[in-house]
């Protein structure tokens, strides 16, 4: 019995707080029209990630900076690219991507790939669970001091600047709890399908949320009953969790009716 309860424990506490923090980080970033980033973000943490595990480093730290260094480059590029920023930030996707993949067999690392690009979250440990915590609490401090302003650049971002709202330093502070959720949501669902948790959950709650509290709420809901009933529903299939969720993403917005 004592097996089974530690069994069910870290990957179910894991798909709760993922299922929270990635649709919560999704509406913000919708809000702002600036999903793009999340998904540059999940990818450009990757050459970080490769690095720290050959090394032996904390992912979190590896992942962070590489992370932060996508997003930095990509907004140098976008400003040399103006008006093509999208290409400019595809871009830096594909190459950070790549450059990760590349690095496993250049450091001749024994890293297991396809758990890093589609999550295993049945692995799951207590480093994952402390990692997900620390992105929970960086992401709920943002909220508490930063609310208002977030809604006012949610809702005229050209606004908040005229008003002299701290806009940079929210955007700053935006991509770096961005960088810490995709990397706590990394052993759940993986680099590749960390997207789909923070946008699905929010696109079905969007129209019909009449503020960014609610929202975020109800994302989160929606966030946790697709991770955990993914999870379930993945142990009971005997099939991997993380590109489960990835597909019960996709179902829900095909069948979404408003």
């Amino acid at each position: 019995m004592d097996d089974f309860g530690v069994w069910w424990l870290t990957p179910l506490i894991l798909a709760l707080m993922v299922g929270v923090i990635c649709p919560t980080t999704g509406a913000l970033l919708i809000t702002q029209r600036r999903i793009l980033l999340a998904n540059l973000m999940a990818h450009s943490v990757l050459p970080g990630l490769v690095l720290a595990l050959a090394f032996e480093l904390d992912p979190l730290i590896g992942g962070l900076l590489s992370g932060l260094l996508g997003a930095l480059l990509a907004e140098q590029l976008n400003h040399r690219f103006k008006g093509r920023e999208e290409g400019a930030m595809n871009t830096v996707l594909a190459g950070f991507t790549a450059l990760g993949v590349l690095l496993v067999p250049l450091l001749q690392a024994r890293i297991d790939l396809e758990a890093l690009l589609f999550g295993d979250m049945l692995a799951g440990n207590g480093s994952d669970v402390i990692r997900t915590l620390i992105a929970a609490a960086a992401l709920l401090l943002l909220l508490l001091s930063r609310y208002q302003d977030l809604v006012f650049l949610g809702v005229d971002q050209e606004g908040a600047i005229a008003a002299r709202r701290p806009v940079m330093q929210i955007r700053f502070i935006t991509i770096l709890i961005t960088a810490l959720v995709v990397i706590s949501a990394i052993t759940a669902v993986g680099v590749v399908l960390v997207i789909a948790l923070l946008c699905a959950p929010v696109l079905v709650n969007l129209d019909r949320s009449e503020s960014l509290r609610v929202l975020m709420l109800r994302s989160a809901g929606t966030g946790v009953l697709l991770s955990s009933g993914g999870l379930m529903l993945a142990i009971l299939l005997d099939l991997p969790p993380g590109p489960l969720i990835g597909v019960l993403c996709l179902v829900l917005l095909l069948f979404w009716r408003r």
